[in-house]
């Protein structure tokens, strides 16, 4: 597909040496800043995610968890899981003492063990060069000296005006005189600042122990919180193998659960039975497969993925041939499913996301999330540390997948990705946006190998996802009106989507030309630059 250079919209940017796409200018300009300094892909993604933390405090935050995969100029691919668990106390029993039946976001026991710190520290011994002191000069320059807040910045502060008034704390340091910050309003952070220079000269373990763990157990219990400071000095990252799976000659590299990749791979497992290349990209039909195969996907997700140890199947079961043409019967391309059916196995004994390509053609493939906007908006007062709430994932109640339950890590939604081609480095890309994540991997990977799109395109493309409780449709503004009644035909119900869904970042890797392609969601404010 060429593009139409009378319609708004942006080029694809190309770069021979190294790149880097991010939802904000300014960390992508820390990405940049860090290779040309000497640092590879990882050390840049660290500089460039640490300055997301304080420019886009509603999407990640240091007080939020970490995944990222990456993969070596030859292909080798390496995973980290940077989950933080549940307390140790927290468990259903101790629920139903509490009265709590469900976790809401601004619940504090939706606060789990932060683990993205702990977790960039590994990915530096693993892959890095350079030290968190370096690394975090430009975070810690703008939580002090102060930023300009961003247009989507603005935009999304300005929905969470009720959320972060609910305390005090959180009004005190994220509202302007109890009203979100404006277009281009300078921030400064400085008790924010102050712990980001304790993490660089003391490393992880200045935040999960001493004064800062101290700060963020008082805040939490304060708030009815089970969390301790064993819990968060327990906190560790692992290391995991990818899942791979091919889809039409490329190789797809999803980490395992407790994230919800996997379900990127259920979906295309099932929509490569359908010829996707012969439908038209804007039609009905495309649309009717791809959300038919995420409901199905996303059953799946809610009856087996949690934390690994406490999976009943095996996750390579999920995207097993047999598994997969079982469900896909279950789809019609001529009518929507009335209902999902439960999705059946025998038992067996969670945002930014940035993509770095150094010159070396190392990828990282790096995502950073407090779950919901401004996390749980409880905010460690002395250190300035936002907590997540990935915890309202966890069901209270005993005998679900995703139970809570002490030191168990939670369903994450956040997802990192690679694609390989031949076996050689193709595609780091990611897509952020909550639910909808596992569902945009497929989406943007069917607009680049089924429709031949270029990477921004791909990411630009108009989007659709289903609204969880009730399966209805929510349509992007600029899905064609016929579209849309094509598929109320087929028995859908659609309507407007409350917003844009989801963003995304993309780096393709073409060795033969030493060619670097990227894109940068126009949902967000960020771009890709290289040089």
């Amino acid at each position: 597909m060429k593009r139409d250079f009378q319609a708004p919209g942006r080029s694809p940017v190309l770069a021979r040496e190294a790149m880097a796409s991010t939802s904000h200018p300014l960390a992508t300009t820390a990405a940049l800043e860090t290779m040309q300094n000497g640092g590879n892909a990882v050390d840049a993604a660290i500089a460039a995610v640490a300055v997301q933390c304080v420019v886009e405090p509603h999407m990640t935050g240091i007080g939020g968890d970490c995944f990222a995969i990456v993969m070596e100029p030859d292909g080798r691919l390496t995973g980290f899981n940077g989950s933080g668990a549940a307390p140790r106390a927290a468990t259903p029993e101790r629920m139903a003492e509490l009265g709590v039946s469900e976790i809401t976001d601004t619940s504090p026991h939706a606060v789990t063990v932060p683990g993205a710190v702990r977790a960039w520290e590994t990915l530096l011994k693993a892959h890095g060069t350079k030290s968190f002191k370096t690394l975090f000069k430009r975070a810690i320059q703008y939580a002090r000296d102060g930023f300009p807040v961003a247009p989507r910045v603005a935009h999304d502060w300005a929905a969470n005006v009720g959320k972060l008034s609910a305390d005090p704390v959180s009004a005190a340091r994220y509202l302007v005189n109890g009203e979100a910050p404006r277009v281009g309003t300078i921030l400064k952070y400085p008790r924010l600042a102050d712990t980001f220079q304790m993490i660089a000269e003391g490393g992880a373990e200045a935040f999960y122990a001493g004064a800062i763990a101290d700060d963020i157990v008082a805040a939490l219990q304060a708030h009815g919180s089970l969390m301790t400071k064993d819990d968060l000095a327990a906190c560790h990252t692992t290391a995991v193998s990818p899942v791979l799976r091919d889809y039409k000659g490329y190789t797809v590299a999803e980490l395992p659960p407790n994230g919800q990749g996997i379900i990127a791979l259920v979906i295309l497992g099932l929509l490569e039975r359908f010829g996707l290349e012969h439908l038209d990209p804007l039609g009905p039909e495309r649309f009717h497969l791809e959300m038919e195969a995420a409901r199905i996907a996303y059953a799946v997700r809610d009856k087996f993925v949690t934390d690994p140890g406490y999976m009943d199947v095996c996750h390579s079961r999920l995207i097993g041939s047999d598994y997969l043409e079982q469900l896909a019967q279950q789809m019609s391309v001529s009518r929507r499913m009335a209902s999902v059916p439960e999705a059946q196995l025998p038992p067996q004994t969670d945002t930014v996301y940035l993509t770095v390509v150094d010159k070396e053609g190392r990828a990282v493939s790096f995502i950073n999330s407090l779950f919901s906007d401004f996390g749980s908006g409880i905010v460690a007062p002395d250190t300035g540390v936002l907590l997540h709430c990935r915890g309202k994932s966890f069901k209270t109640a005993p005998g679900f997948a995703n139970s809570i339950d002490g030191g168990k890590r939670p369903m994450h939604t956040i997802i990192p990705a690679m694609v390989l081609k031949d076996g050689a480095p193709f595609l780091s890309f990611g897509v952020m946006g909550g639910q909808y994540q596992a569902c945009g991997h497929a989406h943007v990977l069917t607009n680049i190998i089924d429709y031949g799109m270029d990477v921004q395109a791909a990411i630009d493309f108009p989007r659709m996802f289903f609204d969880m409780d009730t399966h209805d449709l929510q349509a992007e503004r600029l899905v064609p009106g016929s579209t849309l009644d094509g598929l109320a035909d087929l028995g859908h119900k659609v309507g407007p989507a409350g917003g844009p869904i989801g963003g995304s970042q993309a780096i393709m890797i073409d060795k033969a030309r030493h060619l670097l392609t990227a894109g940068s969601d126009p949902r967000k404010d960020g771009h890709a630059a290289g040089y």
